[in-house]
Order: C-alpha cells, then sequence, then structure tokens
C-alpha cells in the first residue's frame, strides 16, 4: 500500500491519511462486522465514525447475557469541554446506557495535565467541576458512574507504581517515543485508570472498554500487556477499546490548535459565536458557484458537513440528503454553513442550559469517596 506511514502520539503530532492502515500497523480490528450486533447502534456506530476496536466482543457478549461491564475514559482538565472530549463523552454514555449491568468510570487525568500541561492540581480541580458537569449535561448516570481526579485516588496511584516495574525505559520509548519521564509516569497511572474498575473495590474481574480516539492507542497497547502480566495477581481480564475518527479543526487541520481559537468548538462558546466560527469554517466547495453547480462540492473534504456528520445531525437520511446535494452541486456552500449554524446553536443553548442546573451534582460526585 502506498501512501505515509501514520503517526500516532497522544501528547503531540498525529497524522492518519488512511484509518484501515492501522488495522494491519498496531492491530487494530475493523468495527464493520460488530455494527449490526448491538441492539441500538449509535451514530458514531451507524456512520463508522467510530472505525475500529479490540476485543469489543467481549462486551457485546456480556450485553447480551446481562453480565457485568464497565466502560472507562476520562479527560485531562485543562480547559473547557471541546467536540473531542463531546464524542469521547457521549460513547461511555452511550455503552452506559446500553444494559443495566454496565457501570462507567471516568478519570479526571490531574497527574497527566500537570505532567504534560503543567497545571496545578487545584487549578485542574475547578476545570474538572466544569468538565463534569457537562458530562451530566451529556447524559451520564451518576448513579451507575465512578468519577475521580487521579491525584486523589489512592488505588490508582498504587497500581501506576506497581506497573513500573513490569516496563523498561526501553519499552516506553518503543511506544511513545522519548519523552520526559512525567508522562511515562502519567501513562502508567493511566494504565491504572483502565483497570481500576477490575479490582475487588468495584466488584472484580469484568470485561472493560474504552472508547479512544486514534491518537490514545498507545494507551491502550500498553495497558493490554501490563493487564496480561499481572493477571496472576489482579485476574486481570484484558480490556477492549474502540476507536473513533479524529475531528479537523474548523480551518482543516487534522488537529485543532488552541493557539487558533477560530479553529475549534466549545461548549461553553455562546450560541452567535459557535455560529461565526462555522460560517468561517473550511468547506469542499468549488472555487466558483458556476463551478459548484458543474461539478459539485467535495463533502469528504468540508469541515462544515463533517460537523453534522459527527455530532449535530442525528437524523441519518438527513446527512444522506446534504451528502448527495453537494456532490451534485445543488446545494451551496454559503447555505449549507448557515443551516449547520443552526444546528450547533440550537445544540449549545440547550446544552449550556443543563449544564448550568449540574454544576452542584458534579461537585458533589468529584468528592466522592
Amino acid at each position: 500500500m502506498g501512501g505515509k506511514r501514520p503517526i500516532i502520539d497522544p501528547w503531540g503530532t498525529t497524522r492518519i491519511d488512511d484509518y484501515s492502515k492501522l488495522f494491519k500497523e498496531f492491530g487494530i480490528e475493523s468495527i464493520e462486522p460488530l455494527v449490526s450486533k448491538f441492539p441500538h447502534p449509535s451514530r458514531y456506530l451507524r456512520r463508522r465514525v467510530i472505525f475500529g476496536h479490540r476485543d469489543l466482543q467481549r462486551i457485546i457478549e456480556a450485553i447480551r447475557d446481562g453480565q457485568p461491564f464497565a466502560v472507562m475514559s476520562g479527560i485531562k482538565p485543562t480547559g473547557e469541554f471541546h467536540l473531542g472530549t463531546k464524542m469521547t463523552a457521549e460513547e461511555i454514555i452511550y455503552f452506559q446506557h446500553l444494559s443495566p449491568k454496565a457501570v462507567a468510570s471516568y478519570a479526571i487525568a490531574d497527574v497527566e495535565a500537570y505532567a504534560d500541561n503543567g497545571i496545578p492540581f487545584e487549578e485542574s480541580a475547578e476545570i474538572a467541576v466544569a468538565n463534569v458537569a457537562d458530562l451530566l449535561a451529556l447524559g451520564l448516570d451518576p448513579k451507575r458512574a465512578y468519577v475521580y481526579r487521579q491525584s486523589a485516588e489512592i488505588r490508582v496511584l498504587k497500581l501506576g507504581s506497581m506497573f513500573s516495574r513490569g516496563v523498561t525505559y526501553s519499552m516506553l520509548k518503543a511506544i511513545y517515543g522519548v519523552k520526559q519521564f512525567g508522562l511515562y509516569i502519567s501513562a502508567l497511572i493511566q494504565v491504572g485508570d483502565i483497570l481500576l474498575p477490575q479490582l475487588k473495590d468495584f466488584g472484580g474481574p469484568k470485561p472493560v472498554v474504552v472508547p479512544v480516539g486514534a491518537d490514545q492507542d498507545p494507551h491502550i497497547r500498553l495497558t493490554r500487556d501490563l493487564a496480561s502480566k499481572y493477571h496472576d495477581q489482579f485476574g486481570f481480564i484484558i480490556p477492549g477499546a474502540t476507536y473513533h475518527k479524529l475531528i479537523h479543526s474548523l480551518t482543516g487541520e487534522a488537529k485543532m490548535s488552541k493557539r487558533t481559537p477560530m479553529s475549534y468548538l466549545l461548549l461553553s462558546d455562546t450560541p452567535e459565536l459557535a455560529g461565526e466560527k462555522v460560517l468561517n469554517a473550511l468547506t469542499g466547495g468549488r472555487e466558483t458557484v458556476e463551478k459548484q453547480r458543474k461539478l459539485g462540492g467535495v463533502p469528504e473534504k468540508c469541515v462544515v458537513y463533517e460537523l453534522g456528520l459527527f455530532h449535530f445531525i442525528d437524523d441519518d437520511d438527513k446527512v444522506r440528503q446534504i451528502y448527495e446535494e453537494c456532490v451534485k452541486g445543488i446545494r451551496m456552500c454559503g447555505e449549507c454553513k448557515c443551516e449547520h449554524a443552526e444546528y450547533v446553536a440550537r445544540f449549545l443553548k440547550e446544552h449550556q442550559r443543563k449544564r448550568k442546573s449540574f454544576i452542584d451534582a458534579a461537585r458533589k460526585l468529584l468528592s466522592q469517596k
């Protein structure tokens, strides 16, 4: 196969031109054969925004047999929720709601935020309250969820310390490249996060699925290796994962940059500001209206179309209609931007109303023991 080799770095540059290359390169499996096995496939599954998995069959079997399982992920508390963190949160909520036996575990990765971004724990604790309020507003059931800060969860810190005996510098370098040791330490603590739901305090070993973006696969590979090494001691079941595509910035870059505020949407943006960002976003349109009508647009290169596909349009028929009208030259970019700006504004108004009502609940959830 031609093309460039994928570059994956959870703390730096990630470049993936063809997601199918990850199947051969890293052993990720295609999601295609499993989508129909879910009773109600999510928007991300139906549209193959989730493109790959590891050992997702275990979760499907647990749902079918009414057995316990856990869904685990988290957030690095560096600021407000953006579309990438929204995507992961919605995947956690989806799995949590698939079965009454499902529990969610959500880590506030404040150790990583300090190691990678230098954010003091006191500051990240406040950021976390807003992040958890977003999570609750999106639909997390707090009665079947454990939400915590890494720095305050001694069981996770202990696991990270224990796992340090199972790795070498050469092993970490092979997975992550040359990094400062604080990041290596935070990676071991993340292994503790992922395996925490399998401790006796949480009901013992069970299948776990970790929804992540493709750039987070190094953490999954490290965790699976250590779960196997420490199986005899803890009885760990090797955790699985789902992998979603990475949403482009509004300017079309492979990853958003906080140095360019107009390149990404925050769930705290006012509807007016968000609308302005959408109206200035990159499209897959032609240079002129005449060429657009004659040749059609290229929705695969359009960030505006991607916003609806990934996030803001639930109706599959509507997404197909937009695609077909674009490629046939019926739909013009200006009207399409205005339509999507309305979708975004409508979502943000309702989400922010809910979020405000969940601030106190978020503080309470973060203070649970």
